[in-house]
């Protein structure tokens, strides 16, 4: 946590509203992310000088801006260019009536972005030199940027004379952040992309999004490249310390996946690689560390070290994507070892620091990260989960792939199974587990322990499903499909030594959730909503993952699939660069709750091992 304060109070007038955000946050951002309207017509980068507001109370320091927008009298009466306004102590603030309304975009959970993306794209007409005019040519187009303090990317002036010249003094100023990074012939301004990309363990999936409408263009997904080297970042990291060669081999692997996506978006939107001004990315901690060729050994041994919690400075190409050669890339920041990016962009979606209800955020994998908040306050930490949820220590366990038993039901009518593209079933993924297991609890046929009944009271209880009970090698099994006479499928089935798996995986995360409700100080009937982010989230049936006690026990109505929030967060950077700034004042924002420093988490552990009544 930073020693400063976190948060700062603002209050809007005439609208009577009082919020708290991050300190050092813009008065414009500030309102606009709690839905008070400032009028702009450039997103906040200080070149409309439409956004004006009145400091009714309190401090904020004139910037050179303001100066040129306001008279001194005005000046001296409060009166400030919201996006030029920090708050960096409590104010009051009066706000005109909007006259115009800047674009916006829906993203996240229901998050509206107002479209102020770190790139920007600048017509500008040049008077040629003369004899008395003898300017450089790059203070030539400073001079038409004179609203933007840039530095300049230096490879620009490779060939500024020729494009200047040959485009007759009409060009594109290209800016990302406060670098100039190109000047492009003529008028290029209806074009500027960019690729946000969630790089999962798994699954990596890039979305290309078009900056001028804030609409994505095409959406691209693989299998991580880097699989090879194991299905977790436990394995991951294991190969580099084993092997000196396996860090550029897996960071190599991650740089092939990224260009991959980005040149299977580009090529179904139809557009050059080159109009890709930038790229943001969200992924846990190994995943962007490996990406960027940073040793991750201290991760994966006690007291699990970051190199760094944050990337400033790097291109697209240091990602291994060919896109714009001067393109940037904006890496999402971590607050710990296993509460990576990818979680930081995801709180960022979900509007956890903006949301007054009390909300918990779970994303399941083999490690499962869990964030508890109120728009106040907000705490996180991350539980062992293992790889059950994704099925890779389940007998019969498969991705989500056609072909994997997804949904489970036993009703009166005996079994029902749904499989992926309605083929022939082959194997049983997360979802169709916690089904199948919910199922047999609930039906009576499996008992709060987790074992399977014994067969007498089986066939007692539920005759019609006695047969599907086999026992292999010393060990009970429940057959949910067998291979057909002509070969097609294959037998399913659900070992005990299976319930055994899913049980540890439940236990560790209810014990996470529950410590951390305890941490807060609030209670499991309080919590107004449970988000279920990542692609197992997606299609996790609410109802089952209440029956094993994964998540807590409130009506189903409350528990929301968040989807891909990960992915989410990533466009919200590349539309936002007020976003990524909230991003970045999360680190500040949760703190952080080790559970291995808990010495009843065994204990805890253990009790919630067994199935809910």
């Amino acid at each position: 946590m930073s020693e400063g304060p976190a948060r700062v109070t603002l209050s809007f007038e005439p609208a009577g509203k009082t919020v708290r955000v991050p300190s050092g946050v813009s008065v414009f951002d500030a309102a606009l992310w709690n839905g008070i309207p400032v009028d702009s017509t450039c997103g906040g980068h200080g070149t409309c000088k439409k956004c004006k507001v009145r400091i009714a109370d309190g401090s904020v320091p004139a910037s050179r801006l303001d100066e040129r927008a306001f008279t001194p009298e005005q000046l001296a009466d409060g009166w400030r260019l919201a996006c030029m306004a920090n708050a960096v102590a409590s104010l009051t603030v009066d706000v005109p009536e909007m006259t115009t309304r800047p674009k916006a975009a829906t993203v996240g959970v229901g998050r509206q972005v107002i479209l102020r993306p770190a790139v920007q794209k600048r017509l500008i007409t040049l008077e040629e030199p003369t004899l008395s005019d003898q300017r450089t040519d790059i203070r030539r187009v400073l001079d038409a940027l004179d609203d933007l303090e840039l530095t300049i990317d230096p490879p620009v002036l490779r060939t500024l004379g020729t494009t200047l010249r040959q485009a007759k003094w009409t060009v594109t100023a290209v800016v990302v952040g406060t670098e100039l990074i190109a000047i492009e012939p003529g008028d290029t301004t209806a074009t500027a992309y960019g690729i946000a990309f969630d790089l999962g363990t798994t699954t990596a999936v890039g979305t290309l999004m078009d900056l001028t409408t804030g609409a994505p263009i095409a959406v691209a997904s693989m299998l991580n490249q880097q699989q090879p080297f194991g299905a977790d970042v436990i394995s991951r990291i294991s190969a580099t310390m084993l092997d000196p060669e396996a860090l550029q081999r897996l960071r190599d692997l991650a740089h092939s996946t990224l260009h991959e996506l980005a040149e299977d978006v580009c090529r179904q939107a139809g557009i050059s690689p080159d109009q890709v001004y930038e790229v943001a990315l969200a992924g846990n901690a190994t995943m962007a560390q490996l990406a960027l060729g940073i040793d991750p050994e201290p991760l994966g041994v006690a007291p699990f070290i970051l190199a760094t919690d944050s990337y400033d400075g790097l291109l697209a190409s240091d990602l291994g994507v060919s896109i714009h050669p001067r393109a940037r890339a904006m890496v999402f920041p971590h607050l710990g070892a296993y509460v990576g990016g990818d979680i930081i962009a995801g709180v960022l979606a979900a509007g956890m620091d903006r949301d007054k209800r009390l909300r918990l955020f779970i994303d399941i994998g083999t490690n499962c990260e869990i964030v508890l908040g109120n728009g106040e306050k907000l705490m996180a930490t991350a539980a062992p989960a293992g790889p059950a949820f994704e099925a890779a220590s389940i007998r019969c366990g498969m991705r989500a792939a056609p072909g994997a038993i997804e949904v489970v039901t036993i009703g009166d009518d005996g079994l029902a199974l749904q499989v992926i593209d309605d083929v022939a079933p082959i194997g049983l993924c997360g979802s169709g587990l916690v089904d199948a297991i919910a199922e047999l609890h609930r039906s009576g046929l499996m008992d709060d322990s987790g074992r399977f009944l014994p067969a007498e009271a089986i066939a007692a209880a539920r005759p019609d499903l006695a047969e599907r009970f086999v026992e292999r090698d010393g060990e009970r099994l429940f057959v949910l499909a067998s291979a057909d006479e002509s070969g097609n499928g294959e037998e399913v089935f659900l070992s005990q030594r299976d319930v055994r798996e899913l049980q540890f995986a439940k236990a560790a995360i209810s014990t996470g959730w529950k410590l951390l409700l305890e941490e807060f100080g609030t209670e499991e009937s309080e919590i107004q909503q449970v988000l279920l982010a990542g692609s197992f989230g997606t299609y996790l049936s609410a109802k089952s993952a209440i029956g094993i006690g994964l998540v807590p026990r409130i009506p189903v109505m409350r528990i929301v699939s968040a989807g891909n929030v990960a992915g989410e967060g990533a466009k919200m950077a590349l539309l936002s660069d007020s976003e990524r700034h909230g991003a970045r004042a999360l680190l500040d924002e949760i703190q952080y709750v080790e559970l291995s420093d808990r010495g009843d988490f065994n204990d805890r552990f253990v009790d919630e091992l067994a199935f809910p009544r």
